[in-house]
């Protein structure tokens, strides 16, 4: 019997949920690469960004036991970071005059991190709730069914809006 990711996954929660350290360790191994990257489009800061996946971490561990299934567990773990990373760029918001200094571009000869800057202003054309969908998908690996549970979205509504948000990107980029 082959072991599908997914199914790994909700296993390794489920044995998580139940206390086992070392599932969540290995849970932690399979999603830190998306989690930082989602954080770090969101933030745009890779300090803000290590700390918002630091602190949603702890905060899985501390509430994994009221997981209520393992299969929910990638929805869940995203619902918490991305509302850690809403309250992280709130605080910056207050402590800065304008939200163009939370958003600032660096000027910079590299060309990964021309391309990121690209991509940033490219999202930034986005609503807010397109854009969360597109990090949802591009980043975050999400299905379409988990980003509709997620925003409290139809599924077919999701869909489209993703359909139209990286084609609005597209034709920014282009």
């Amino acid at each position: 019997m082959n072991i599908t990711p997914k199914d790994k996954i909700e296993s390794l929660a489920s044995a998580a949920a139940n206390g086992d350290r070392q599932a969540f360790c290995e849970l932690y191994g399979l999603f830190k690469d998306r989690l930082y990257r989602y954080a770090l489009y969101k933030l745009r800061d890779p300090q803000m960004a290590e700390d918002a996946v630091s602190e949603t971490v702890l905060a899985a561990w501390k509430d994994i036991c009221r997981l209520r299934s393992g299969a929910a567990f990638s929805v869940w773990i995203y619902r918490i970071l991305s509302n850690r990373c809403n309250s992280i760029l709130t605080a910056e918001i207050k402590k800065r005059d304008s939200l163009e200094r939370v958003y600032r571009n660096t000027e910079s000869s590299s060309e990964t991190e021309i391309r990121t800057v690209e991509l940033q202003q490219a999202l930034d054309i986005l609503s807010e709730e397109n854009r969360q969908i597109v990090l949802l998908s591009v980043i975050a690996g999400l299905s379409s069914k988990d980003i509709a549970e997620l925003t409290g979205l139809k599924d077919s509504t999701v869909r489209s809006r993703l359909s139209r948000s990286l084609a609005q990107m597209r034709e920014y980029l282009s």
